[in-house]
């Protein structure tokens, strides 16, 4: 590494399709859950799009506070040029910008080139860390003389899943020398405005933007047109060099003086830095962005309780609608953190979830807004084991592992006697079972109103899988630190090893079911990827002379440049796209769409059934780094269609696709060798 700024460049948009400045967007995050998005364009097509979405005290959450800015240039000679995209309402014909030039991340952050005939601005895009604060700057970089830029905010305050139709609020506008506040709803902060910049003005000229649509919001077939107020518009004259900062937050002002524009830029890219060094060199060489990537999820949430005296951490599961997650925070935590030197942050995250657990459960989920845990997962405690083992094994912190040992304790225990939503251990076979009416308790999790679209209510594979290796930590564990658990566990581990190798091995297939003792009473055939984590994990409970048929029978039928389909495309239920309104989609998300974390195990699978193949392993994980300029910009997507072109879909920027892109690629890599 050279020691420059990492740089993604994207190809100019106004070279290519008009709809590409539309399909491409980019993210920028605050360290506490808040963001900034939007369309390389600027047309806003997501109920999630803004210029700041604040994270705020419960039981508020995630606020879209700035929704939109118009930006226009005024030219030596009168000429007006907007810069953004159009778009026709009724037809949705999109006309690109003629005039963007380059949009690109440098370190992470957004930046737009604009070239209208020689006279060249640049913007920049950056969020104060942890404060719900915003700086877009605008720097002339060339032309015959001066311009005059205008710039008119746009907002609607509401939670940022709320319906586009609500009501707008009746607006007030307070100013106060170059301080501006935006009042509304009185359960919302205002909204405090600045421009920065020698020569600025503000007209205050109110109006509404009426029926906005979001193209996007459509297409998933939820309501798509919202309106906008606006307070008025600001003015800078700016000469070729100059720049100007428009400062948005919901901060108090003292704490905005306190964080001028350069100041908060220069933190930024110093904190970005220090993140590069403190990967390990081979990570912080061959993959710089995907350091940026990971550390967009890795969160401080406002209002989290945490163990006395410990900072509080945790993962959001993915941008712009997933909150965090326990069973993606787990699979998460070793390609976010601890492949990037992060072990403090890994720390506290395993401890700010041992410290919720309840009746032998981590949480699967903590709402937007809300400070308490849903616990309706049948997996995410099971890989908190996983977690746990590959924190010790990264950071040799042997005292987090002491802390947390009564708790894993208390875990297995309450799955042996049997805990919330069916989740227990079947006294026959040893082998876990899980399953509630009504209920997704595995991470295929789809549900349309009563409808669980894979229900696998029985005794999973990779439940069963995750189990094995539990038992098999914690015994290892409890002798290393003379700790007695209430379970014989080498017997219970060796009674799981057995009924697994006798009860999952599908001989006409020559693999393993995917649910044995379904609801229905038989077990289930169907070719999912599950199994892969049978062979996958360090302690696999599936004996070894299965390993190869197993691996090649995914690879055969499941296996995409970017990652496992769900399901067998020869299954009845296989869907290849996913796409239409959300029943359409929820129908599809585990029936044939590719998730692109479940390359991380198959990878591990792979390695470990076919260890003298390994070139064949790094080409499994190109795809997705191809894929990481495509849709969200430096980030990896949450799925793909199951057929090409393998359009990527759902969130634009997904914890665990990043998470496992990076520790498959380090896996395939003789540099970063994975234990």
């Amino acid at each position: 590494m050279s020691g420059g700024p990492v740089v993604r460049p994207v190809t100019p948009a106004s070279d290519a399709d008009p709809a590409r400045q539309v399909q491409r967007e980019w993210l920028v995050t605050n360290g506490i859950g808040g963001y900034a998005s939007g369309t390389v364009s600027g047309l806003v097509t997501r109920r999630y799009h803004g210029w700041l979405v604040a994270a705020l005290p419960n039981p508020l959450g995630r606020v879209v506070m700035l929704t939109h800015l118009s930006e226009q240039l005024r030219l030596s000679g009168g000429r007006r040029v907007e810069l953004r995209a159009e778009e026709t309402e009724h037809r949705l014909e999109l006309h690109g910008d003629p005039y963007l030039t380059e949009f690109s991340l440098t370190d992470g952050l957004p930046r737009w080139r604009y070239d209208i005939d020689g006279t060249v601005l640049e913007k920049r895009v950056v969020l104060a860390h942890r404060h719900n604060m915003l700086h877009v700057t605008y720097r002339l970089v060339t032309g015959d003389s001066d311009v005059l830029l205008q710039l008119r905010p746009s907002m609607h305050f509401r939670h940022h899943e709320a319906a586009l139709d609500t009501g707008l609020a009746r607006y007030s506008l307070l100013a106060v020398d170059d301080r501006y506040d935006i009042v509304g709803d009185p359960a919302f902060p205002p909204l405090r405005l600045r421009l920065h910049a020698r020569d600025t003005a503000f007209t205050h000229r109110p109006k509404t933007i009426s029926h906005l649509v979001h193209r996007v919001e459509r297409s998933r077939g939820y309501d798509a047109r919202g309106d906008l107020w606006s307070p008025g518009y600001f003015k800078v004259r700016l000469q070729p060099g100059e720049e100007a900062t428009l400062v948005a937050s919901t901060e108090p002002w003292e704490v905005i003086d306190a964080h001028p524009p350069e100041q908060v830029e220069t933190a930024e890219r110093e904190r970005r830095s220090q993140l590069l060094r403190n990967a390990p060199a081979p990570l912080r060489d061959d993959m710089p962005e995907l350091i940026f990537a990971a550390d967009q999820f890795i969160v401080e949430p406002v209002g989290r309780a945490a163990a006395a005296g410990d900072e509080v951490r945790t993962v959001i599961a993915g941008y712009h609608w997933f909150t965090d997650w326990g069973r993606d925070t787990m699979i998460s935590l070793e390609g976010l953190c601890l492949l990037t030197g992060r072990h403090r942050e890994a720390g506290s995250i395993l401890r700010m979830f041992g410290h919720h657990v309840r009746a032998g459960l981590i949480p699967n989920l903590f709402p937007d807004g809300d400070s308490d845990g849903l616990y309706h997962t049948a997996d995410a405690t099971l890989w908190f084991f996983h977690a746990i083992a590959r924190y010790e094994h990264h950071s040799g912190d042997r005292e987090t592992l002491r802390l947390l040992l009564p708790v894993l304790a208390h875990i297995v225990e309450r799955h042996v006697a049997g805990t919330r939503f069916g989740i227990g251990a079947d006294p026959a076979d040893g082998l876990l079972r899980a399953g509630a009416p009504g209920l997704q308790l595995t991470w295929m999790d789809a549900k349309v109103d009563d409808w669980v679209v894979t229900p696998r209510r029985g005794k999973p594979v990779e439940i069963n899988a995750l189990w094995y290796q539990a038992l098999c930590l914690l015994e290892e564990w409890a002798a290393q630190e003379g700790f007695k658990v209430g379970v014989d566990l080498p017997d219970l581990r060796d009674t799981v090893r057995e009924s697994f190798n006798r009860r999952f091995w599908y001989e006409p297939g020559s693999y393993l079911y995917d649910v044995v003792d379904s609801e229905d009473g038989g077990d289930d055939a169907t070719l999912r990827p599950n199994q892969v984590l049978a062979v996958s994990l360090p302690r696999a409970v599936l004996q070894r002379d299965r390993w190869r048929p197993v691996v090649e029978t995914v690879k055969r039928h499941l296996l995409t440049p970017v990652g496992l389909r769900t399901l067998d495309p020869a299954h009845p239920d296989y869907k290849a796209r996913y796409d239409g309104d959300l029943r359409a989609r929820d129908s599809a998300y585990h029936q044939g769409t590719v998730w692109p974390w479940l390359l991380g195990p198959f990878v591990d699978a792979w390695l470990r059934a076919f260890p003298e193949r390994s070139d064949e392993a790094r080409a499994m994980v190109s795809g997705l780094h191809d894929h990481v300029g495509q849709a969200g910009i430096g980030s990896v997507s949450e799925i793909f269609d199951a057929e090409e072109p393998f359009t990527a879909r759902g969130c634009i920027a997904q914890a665990w696709s990043v998470a496992e892109l990076i520790r498959a690629t380090a896996q395939v890599s003789s540099q970063v060798p994975v234990t």
